[in-house]
């Protein structure tokens, strides 16, 4: 399963470092110069607004669906008609709920047309990933993987076009960059359920009010958790906006930062998506997870550190690299996220292994208390110090739920993880040092990097953070992997 898991990940990363990069940097980066940080925020604030609902389309389906069709592959022609009949009905009640929300919270009239066109972008999202999980589930990750950057890769291909095709005298548009995703997400969904019903003796839309309610009564727990994890990280772009004068301009700096966080985000996501059904898998059959659980754990961080501990020292250049304006205002946030973004790896590990194991309570709990924080802190910081409040504010978020959720897998699973944290403390101190001593040296940004990633490289392997037999086992046996 090691070995297995290891290949799907190199293909993964893979897939995702040629397109999503490009994605961030290129398209979404272009499109915040081209209409303004104004512009942007607002639709920042707008898109976040439109996820914090987004549960109702989903309501712990996806989640609950990946771990059963893991365990349970024989289920999936029973569940699948069934579960995309009861999404069309969540469509409905999320899209009624999303406006009058937005009414009661004053958007105008402008506001609400993207609005309209966001929560059909969502709603087109929830589709796939609910399609997707069906793949994971089955344990098909090379269709997984091609279809988790196929919406990127078509949005890519279109935006490039409206950008820099000269299509139209007239400037980019928002609502461009809008129909845009619309139209990739909506080829992506199309796509997505051709692969799936292949897999599918039968198909067709039914309604079997007994079978949604035992769905929905299992999924329940799921949707709580995703509700708070999904509070907690979208809130802050929403106060932004509403709470200080200068809302959309704040909103906008912020997304400049968060735009390049969110990039490495998704990579760390990755894990997730991939762990989830494996250990869905080897929790059922009591295979032992300690393996596993500490090779994903310390190649995650070893990522995460590697990345984090780069754009922390050189954040200014990085945000100069490809943002005309507000250059020092975005790099500071982003100094903050990147350290942030340590945090929020941890839980992709452990959080997924409590989601395998079953274990919502207690991260509901955790989660709750984690959104309580989240919004008082966001109260207090944003009001003294804008953007970055609302940066430190998810930092220290992140951190004590990351610690809380670590603590419980120590507890629940018995892992003895002093080794590998005192290793990876041991990395993080030789990075630093030796990130600081590159800061002073006067060369070019791009010689470097090739030092440092040549240094963390020989670090990684040295500590044996990931071991070279690793690599080895994995192209000695890539065709071998069913």
């Amino acid at each position: 399963m090691k070995r297995k898991f290891i290949w799907n990940l190199v293909l993964v990363i893979i897939l995702n470092l040629l397109i999503k990069p490009f994605y961030i940097l290129g398209i979404d980066a272009e499109v915040i110069n081209r209409v303004g940080a104004n512009v942007y925020g607002n639709y920042f604030a707008l898109i976040n607004f439109s996820f914090l609902l987004n549960i109702i389309l989903d309501l712990g389906i996806t989640n609950f669906n990946v771990k059963n069709i893991a365990q349970h592959h024989q289920l999936l022609d029973k569940h699948f008609s069934g579960i995309i009949t009861l999404r069309f009905l969540l469509v409905f009640i999320y899209l009624c709920a999303t406006f009058l929300i937005a009414l009661a919270i004053g958007y105008d009239t402008m506001q609400f047309k993207i609005l309209l066109i966001l929560a059909l972008n969502q709603s087109l999202v929830a589709f796939i990933l609910y399609i997707r999980s069906n793949l994971a589930g089955l344990h098909l990750f090379l269709q997984d993987s091609i279809v988790s950057v196929l919406d990127r890769l078509l949005l890519i291909i279109i935006c490039s076009t409206l950008l820099w095709g000269e299509i139209s005298h007239r400037p980019f548009q928002i609502e461009w960059f809008v129909y845009a995703q619309t139209a990739s997400y909506f080829i992506t969904l199309i796509i997505c359920f051709l692969l799936v019903f292949r897999q599918t003796n039968t198909f067709k839309f039914q309604w079997n009010k007994i079978f949604a309610i035992v769905i929905l009564k299992q999924s329940l727990p799921y949707a709580l958790l995703i509700l708070l994890m999904t509070i907690y990280y979208r809130i802050d772009s929403i106060m932004l906006e509403r709470m200080i004068d200068d809302n959309a301009m704040q909103a906008g700096i912020y997304a400049q930062a968060y735009r390049f966080f969110e990039a490495s985000n998704m990579l760390a996501y990755l894990f997730a998506a991939l762990l989830l059904p494996i250990f869905s898998r080897m929790l059922k059959f009591k295979e032992s997870i300690y393996d596993i659980v500490d090779f994903s754990f310390k190649t995650l961080m070893a990522f995460a550190l590697v990345l984090s501990i780069f754009c922390c020292f050189f954040s200014y250049e990085i945000m100069a690299f490809r943002y005309d304006l507000y250059v020092t205002e975005s790099a500071q946030i982003f100094l903050v996220l990147m350290i942030c973004f340590i945090c929020v790896s941890s839980t992709y590990i452990y959080g997924t292994l409590l989601t395998a194991n079953g274990n919502l309570y207690y991260l509901n709990i955790v989660a709750g208390l984690g959104v309580i924080l989240n919004i008082v802190l966001n109260i207090i910081l944003i009001s003294k110090y804008n953007a970055f409040g609302s940066a430190v504010a998810s930092l220290i978020t992140q951190f004590l739920t990351g610690v809380a959720q670590i603590c419980l897998c120590v507890y629940i699973f018995k892992l003895n993880l002093l080794k590998t944290f005192l290793k990876l403390f041991l990395f993080f101190v030789g990075l630093v040092f030796f990130t600081y001593c590159l800061k002073t040296l006067e060369i070019a940004l791009y010689y470097k990097f090739i030092m440092y990633l040549v240094f963390s490289l020989i670090g990684i392997f040295g500590m044996q953070l990931v071991k070279i037999s690793d690599l080895t086992m994995l192209i000695q046996n890539r065709f071998k992997i069913k």
